[in-house]
């Protein structure tokens, strides 16, 4: 069968009884997956008439912005279908993909979850209620940017003069770096210090349920407070201050 060409671990859906297929399609419609190089999942959808394989299925890219011409013959198959997809659509827009990527995981977008990579455009939030509507050049991402070595959240930062609000999850995670025992982002600039004066925080918690964050220096002089805390060598051997759970930290280096 020539869905076993492509692999069916590709195969998505397939509506219609099999033994219609060989037989008695009148309209049969078979989805595919595949990843690119950024292992971005895409869904190719093929539509199998009663005139296939003479004439070639209609297809249809969830997530292109363009129509997928298919080059087809009398001995085509499915896999070199598959094979058109990949070289003519998927490398084609991996740098705009890459770009709402970008600014899906970096900025406020409206209703994001109601985006997708079919739409070339972003309405983003900035702030103080105002927003911005971004249209993004599916065949040429950069061609606007007078700087294109640089990235869309980039040349946007320069031109609004401002640094753009970051998503709530983003935020949430700028939150969980500042240090559990000092509540600092980074250590004091001290010479004292050596190597790690204005460091950010080096070490986090393995409890899934906590991973909270510490600067290796604090947590080392915490842990020496504790009567419990035990040493071997350069190592200090304790229990985390917020969920109790064993932690290890060398106090040469100050490296997890």
């Amino acid at each position: 069968m020539q869905i076993e060409e492509i692999g069916w671990e590709h195969l998505v859906n397939l509506a219609g009884d099999l033994k219609l297929i060989s037989f008695r399609i009148v309209v049969t419609f078979v989805y595919l997956s595949t990843r690119d190089k950024k292992g971005r999942v895409h869904i190719l959808e093929v539509q199998l008439d009663k005139t296939y394989p003479k004439c070639p299925p209609s297809v249809a890219a969830v997530g292109c912005t363009y129509i997928f011409n298919v080059k087809w013959s009398m001995n085509s198959r499915l896999k070199d279908l598959v094979q058109q997809f990949q070289e003519q659509h998927l490398e084609k827009l991996q740098e705009f993909w890459s770009t709402l990527d970008d600014i899906d995981n970096s900025l406020c977008v409206v209703n994001l979850k109601q985006t997708s990579r079919a739409t070339s455009f972003r309405q983003i939030d900035i702030g103080n209620d105002c927003f911005i509507m971004l249209f993004i050049n599916s065949k040429n991402p950069k061609s606007l940017p007078e700087m294109k070595d640089k990235t869309i959240l980039e040349n946007l930062t320069s031109i609004l003069e401002t640094q753009l609000p970051k998503p709530p999850d983003v935020q949430k995670n700028d939150q969980q770096v500042e240090c559990g025992i000092c509540y600092a982002q980074c250590l004091p600039i001290d010479d004292e210090l050596g190597p790690r004066s204005g460091t950010g925080t080096d070490y986090t918690c393995d409890n899934s349920n906590c991973n909270r964050a510490f600067h290796s220096v604090c947590l080392g002089d915490w842990l020496r407070s504790i009567t419990t805390t035990r040493q071997s060598f350069n190592v200090l051997f304790g229990n985390c201050p917020y969920c109790s759970e064993p932690v290890a930290v060398k106090i040469s280096n100050t490296i997890k």
